[in-house]
């Protein structure tokens, strides 16, 4: 296995695809799609587009459809909710599909949506995520981290960096997995945070924006490491459904 870390969707190689992609956006997209998957929607569908995402959801019936989006942090205007995971209880969610447009973490879900396999990982489900690479083990595996409008993130690298090191059965592995530089740097910066993880979160700059909307709870919640044992895997292009481990 070989393992590649991209900071961004922009920058992820255009001439090839991996076998097994893993979408990160843990402030909040991904941590948000674990968490409604595990409170029983029907599945997530991603767009990157709002007006493509009011046209898709249209074909279900409203009791069944929630329609999230999210600008800069904020609710969408005429949106069911914006992208905070405590959204998602299982009274609000279950058994409905859940139509989601965020600033960044929907554009990573749609840049490898071609990929063999496509994940979707946060902090709160990463032992699912090692499982499923221990399990199938994909001769290529990248990580690509949402960011911010396409800049570099602290929180989806710290991120990277956990999957990765509980990857490694012992400390020189990382010769072997590492297929790039920005996977060693993932694994360090998680072996200096790892146990202060909602520290980092407060460092970043997604977090601080969150911190002024007053989303202390969920910088919390989302720096939590193995809390969910589901993994969201696409099942169809832009739709991604619960595998529990």
């Amino acid at each position: 296995m070989k393992l590649f870390v991209y900071h961004t969707p922009e920058l992820t190689p255009t001439d090839t695809v991996p076998d097994c992609a893993i979408a990160v956006d843990v402030l909040r997209a991904t941590t948000t799609i674990v968490t409604a998957l595990a409170a029983g929607a029907e599945a997530v569908q991603a767009f990157s587009d709002l007006e493509k995402l009011l046209q898709a959801s249209e074909a279900w019936p409203a009791e069944r459809r929630i329609r999230v989006g999210e600008r800069g942090g904020q609710t969408v205007a005429g949106f069911d909710m914006g992208n905070s995971p405590f959204d998602c209880t299982p009274e609000r969610v279950g058994g409905r599909r859940i139509f989601m447009s965020t600033t960044n973490g929907t554009r990573s879900l749609q840049r490898v949506e071609m990929a063999k396999t496509v994940l979707a990982a946060a902090l709160i489900n990463r032992q699912a995520v090692v499982q499923h690479l221990q399990a199938h083990q994909p001769n290529t595996v990248w990580i690509v981290g949402s960011g911010w409008e396409g800049s570099y993130s602290l929180e989806d690298t710290v991120c990277a960096g956990a999957i990765a090191h509980s990857l490694l059965s012992h400390p020189e592995d990382i010769n072997q997995l590492a297929g790039n530089d920005e996977t060693v740097a993932a694994i360090a910066l998680y072996q200096q945070y790892q146990d202060n993880l909602l520290s980092l979160l407060h460092q970043a700059s997604h977090g601080k924006r969150l911190l002024k909307l007053d989303r202390h709870e969920d910088l919390k919640y989302c720096a939590q490491t193995d809390l969910l044992d589901v993994l969201p895997v696409q099942r169809e292009l832009g739709v991604l459904v619960s595998h529990r481990n």
